[in-house]
């Protein structure tokens, strides 16, 4: 979850190493910290919070010349932020200097065997073990490639870690197994990066490590390893979207531009794979045989992608007639799932690096069943694992929170349901040609969503709810499961607590929790359900509830009947109104957090890719 950047070169390279740095805050923010090779030893400067310390520490990178150096950005899993647990971490004798993102499950145990051997240690953290074991070796064969191969044949766990030594200074070592890496091929230089912003102002030319890949690089060479040790050739692949994509573009968060980038996404993850009437996926090969003896779907994920499986499940059956069952990626394995060939696992994971998601994939795979994913990030470890990988072409997510990586993970539901159930012959003509139309018209209705008037009242709105301690969520049917993410995001960069449940099993206990001036945002748009979500309503509204309602556009009369406050959105087919009325909830959740004062895009003990278990 934390984020590594490296680079030799012929440029000064602190302040290359910020700006990678200030690229991937959103994978760690409690600390941060850089290592040059400068005047024949080995520089390090770390600073505990935001990036900004780091940088006025060192002037910007002014302060610490050297032309070859790594830099870390953290997201803390052993020992509490501080100075000293900040990365790098150097080796007790001073020769070898590492940054990692990943957890070393066996530390405690070279930890013991190091300090026997002499060696000590002066932070808690997983990550100093690698630095004294890699020195320990070095010690005896003085090679620095050598004590690296050695020292990861005896670590356990997750990691993409890259080396310095302080006897080589022209050289940077860098290896991965379950952590994103990649190797950026510059005309300048050359770099390592946890991912792609990092280095996209310097070079577009990128290779994705595998897990046991190793590389061993200089300024104007490189050698590319195996796990095996054999050397390898790494093909380059062209970064073709723009650097803009990663900047905030005027914004003054990363969360708000992404909310407005969603019409596009959307746009372009959607009209590519409808042609001539048809939905069309060129990437998978799921044959109409192979799905007739499907006797369950799962949908494995973490988080807001989870929470698309909540949604997919309604999708999915109703359109399909299969059993779908959403299930977190971190208890799947130990579930032990009903798992085989008639079993097709859907994975879903914005940055396709997610450890659990991809533990779960293996774990799918390992007895038997097809893996499907619905990832973002092209070569990513779970595309390149997964049997079948339909790609969201959202581009970039920066903040935390996801909203346009959420939404175009949906919309790839609702095409592999029609792409199922016109394989099955489970949708008729008219139903499947009208889902089309409107995924085709979704982009323009979430504009109109977008609409400068809309967004000041849901601002309006928050400005009356923004003090509430605690929310509920309630709705009914596909409205049940887009409640679960309008609470995460309010938990999750609004500091709200927030619950969903579904609206008629409030009687069943939730009701307990309503007294006066409790916020429940009530979720009414499915027609048919009307009624009955309206009476909800009225249940806790009797016990004191301060309502905001979401409901349809057509319902605008009626709902104001009952609530005061309601934002409002357009009708769609019953399938996709879930793509609209999340949408409100998104830009609700980050007004109420700009006004109470929370960093939007860097939650506070949250990170965006979690690559960690």
């Amino acid at each position: 979850m934390c984020g590594i950047v490296g680079y030799a070169g012929n440029a000064q390279a602190a302040p290359i190493l910020l700006d990678g740095l200030s690229k991937l805050e959103y994978r760690g923010y409690d600390s941060a910290g850089v290592c040059l090779y400068s005047e024949g030893t080995l520089k390090v400067a770390k600073a505990k919070g935001r990036l900004m310390n780091l940088s006025n520490m060192i002037d910007g990178g002014n302060a610490v010349s050297g032309t070859i150096g790594i830099g870390h950005t953290r997201w803390a899993t052993h020992g509490a932020p501080s100075d000293v647990n900040s990365h790098p971490h150097m080796a007790d004798g001073g020769k070898i200097v590492v940054v990692h993102n990943g957890i070393i499950e066996n530390y405690l145990q070279l930890k013991e065997r190091l300090i026997k051997a002499g060696k000590s240690f002066q932070s808690e953290t997983d990550t100093e073990v690698v630095a004294n074991l890699v020195e320990f070796y070095y010690e005896d064969s003085h090679d620095f490639l050598t004590a690296v191969r050695q020292a990861i044949s005896r670590i356990e766990g997750s990691y993409a870690l890259g080396l310095l030594c302080v006897d080589q200074p022209d050289t940077l070592i860098a290896v991965k197994k379950d952590s994103p890496l990649i190797f950026g091929f510059g005309s300048d230089g050359n770099f390592i990066a946890s991912d792609v912003p990092a280095i996209l102002s310097y070079t577009r030319e990128v290779s994705y490590l595998n897990d046991g890949d190793m590389v061993v690089f200089t300024k104007n060479s490189y050698r590319f390893y195996n796990a095996a040790g054999d050397e390898i050739e790494k093909t380059p692949e062209h970064i073709t979207w723009e650097i803009d994509a990663a900047e905030k573009g005027g914004y003054e968060h990363f969360m708000l531009k992404e909310i407005n980038e969603q019409p596009k996404a959307l746009r372009d993850t959607i009209s590519p794979r409808i042609k001539g009437g048809e939905v069309v996926l060129d990437d998978i090969k799921l044959t109409a045989d192979y799905l007739k003896g499907l006797k369950r779907i799962y949908v494995v994920a973490c988080g807001s992608a989870y929470y698309v499986g909540c949604v997919g499940k309604y999708i999915l059956e109703k359109t399909c007639r299969i059993p779908v069952e959403p299930i977190l990626a971190s208890e799947f394995r130990y579930a032990n799932p009903i798992l085989g060939e008639d079993t097709l696992v859907l994975i879903i994971s914005q940055s396709g690096e997610t450890a659990d998601t991809k533990s779960a994939l293996m774990e799918a795979k390992a007895q038997g069943s097809r893996t499907l994913a619905i990832v973002n990030v092209v070569g990513s470890a779970i595309a390149k694992a997964a049997d079948d990988v339909i790609y969201t072409w959202a581009g970039p997510e920066i903040a935390v929170a996801t909203t346009k990586a959420y939404s175009t993970q949906l919309s790839v539901i609702y095409l592999l349901a029609m792409y199922i159930a016109r394989q099955l012959g489970t949708v008729e003509q008219e139903e499947y040609a009208q889902v089309l139309r409107a995924l085709e018209e979704l982009p323009e209705q979430v504009m109109k969503i977008l609409a400068p008037e809309n967004i000041e009242q849901i601002q309006y709105y928050a400005s009356r709810c923004f003090s509430h301690k605690d929310a509920f969520f309630i709705g009914r049917n596909v409205d049940s499961a887009v409640g679960l993410e309008g609470s995460l995001k309010l938990k999750e960069i609004a500091y709200v607590h927030s619950e969903a449940y579904a609206a008629g099993e409030l009687k069943h206990g939730p009701i307990s929790l309503i007294e006066d001036g409790t916020l429940v945002v009530a979720l009414a748009t499915v027609p048919e359900l009307f009624d009955k979500t309206m009476s909800n309503i009225k249940e806790v509204r009797a016990r004191g509830a301060n309502v905001l309602a979401l409901t349809l556009d057509c319902f605008d009369e009626e709902i104001h009947k009952t609530v005061e406050r309601a934002m409002l959105v357009p009708q769609t087919h019953l399938l996709l109104q879930p793509s609209l009325t999340v949408v409100p909830l998104q830009i609700f959740s980050y007004y109420v957090a700009v006004m109470r004062g929370c960093d939007v895009d860097k939650p506070r003990n949250l990170a965006k890719s979690v690559t960690v278990e």
